[in-house]
């Protein structure tokens, strides 16, 4: 359970570093996409497993 708050969460600051303004995060806007991706996998792949292991 822990593993999927998790995934949310980076998929979710991913997306805040995507569509953010704020210049205290403009060195950080290049990984935004290393973050949605990380947190899609994640995610997926938890999903995949709790549902295959019932």
């Amino acid at each position: 359970m822990f593993g999927i708050i998790l995934a949310v969460v980076i998929l979710i600051f991913g997306i805040f570093l995507k569509i953010t303004k704020e210049p205290e995060f403009q060195n950080s806007k290049k990984f935004a996409w290393l973050f949605i991706l990380l947190g899609i996998i994640t995610l997926a792949g938890k999903l995949t497993l709790l549902f295959l292991n019932k």
